[in-house]
């Protein structure tokens, strides 16, 4: 048997690091394209360098699932091709125990993408992210991402529901006191983006505006609030105070796990002027980012039990039959992860669950294929 194992998993393994290091550079090309553009603009070939190869941790935590995939698809269909499972089990070998070792395997591939998505991927994006800054080849409009409340800029938190090019959706606004406490809160239909690249500042222009001041004196007594209503109202984001503050809360996605933890345990401490309402949509996105990770390492696991009987089932050895088979999964399980993100403001919904339906879904169906070949 040990003869056997070693057959198995050294071909399962010529096949995985073929098909990583393929699928990898084939994802590399946006951080490709993007190097190209910092080279342009005379950024140094040593930071160009660190900037390409800190994105791929980030590659390797999709691409890692997916190699296992196709991998386990082309190497059962060249074993079923040849006929070789059929004489493994004239010899009463089962197909369980033909594939022990594959799955013991992919337990360690799920570990490793764990430990990647929670703790050296982020760590990547968010040094990549500084690197950019640092570098001064970021656009101060780039660094206002929708869907996420950002109070880098001292005195202000802003949220931004949607953003296509300049314009912008559904804007909420806080201008803060010196104790922390709301002076003025502002939102908007929608607003109109203008950058000053040269002085790094935004100028927001908001249009359908509605302003709630409370009193000075009394900040609780809702009775004393003043309402207003304005056609526009401008304001000004300073980047380079931004990017001054040593503090600046990374997003979401540049978070490791314990900060996403962190965050999910003390949403409070961290908006404490948003409603109740709007905390937990914001601790609802934690949360579905924090699963989404653990989900797409679990992949690994998930993806093999799936693509073994399929392997065996496809009869096929071709390359092409292979790939097309797995983008044709893992595009399947990516669109629950979109459906997931889009009712991040549905908290009642449970979105982070909908993440794990595909998993246990793929689960399932594989030990039922399995057995049924074996």
């Amino acid at each position: 048997m040990r003869i056997l194992n070693r057959y198995i998993i050294l071909d399962y393994l010529v096949i995985f690091l073929t098909a990583l290091g393929l699928i990898t550079f084939v994802m590399t090309v946006g951080a490709l394209v993007k190097a190209v553009d910092l080279m342009s603009r005379g950024i140094s070939p040593l930071l160009i360098a660190t900037f390409f190869f800190q994105n791929v941790p980030y590659i390797l935590s999709f691409s890692m699932p997916v190699s296992t995939l196709f991998a386990a698809l082309l190497l059962f269909g060249r074993l079923s091709m040849d006929n070789e499972i059929s004489a493994l089990k004239a010899c009463g070998l089962s197909l369980w125990r033909l594939i022990a070792p594959l799955i013991v395997l992919s337990l360690f591939f799920s570990a490793i993408c764990i430990y990647i998505n929670c703790e050296i991927a982020p760590a990547a994006k968010y040094a990549n992210k500084k690197l950019l800054r640092s570098a001064g080849v970021e656009e101060p409009i780039n660094l206002l991402e929708e869907g996420r409340f950002i109070n880098d800029f001292p005195g202000l938190m802003i949220y931004i529901g949607r953003k296509n090019g300049n314009i912008v959706k559904d804007v909420v606004a806080y201008e803060l006191s010196n104790k922390g406490g709301i002076k003025r809160s502002v939102r908007a239909r929608e607003g109109e983006l203008i950058p000053n690249n040269a002085d790094r500042t935004l100028m927001v222009n908001l249009y359908d505006v509605r302003m709630e001041m409370p009193d000075a004196d009394d900040p609780n007594d809702v009775s004393k609030t003043t309402y207003l209503t304005a056609d526009s109202y401008p304001i000004k984001l300073d980047f380079n105070e931004m990017l001054k503050d040593k503090s600046v809360i990374p997003k979401r996605s540049h978070m490791k796990m314990v900060q996403l933890i962190d965050g999910i345990q003390n949403i409070e401490r961290d908006f404490p002027v948003l409603s109740p309402e709007q905390r937990r949509i914001e601790k609802t996105k934690l949360v579905i980012e924090a699963n989404r990770r653990v989900s797409v390492a679990i992949g690994c696991f998930t993806f093999m039990l799936i693509g073994i009987p399929l392997g065996v089932k496809s009869h096929r050895k071709e390359t092409s039959i292979g790939m097309v088979m797995s983008l044709g999964i893992v595009f399947a399980y990516y669109i629950f992860i979109v459906i997931a993100k889009a009712l991040a403001d549905y908290p009642d919904l449970h979105p982070n669950l909908i993440l794990w339906l595909p998993m246990l879904g793929l689960q399932l169906l594989g030990i039922h294929l399995i057995r049924r070949s074996s």
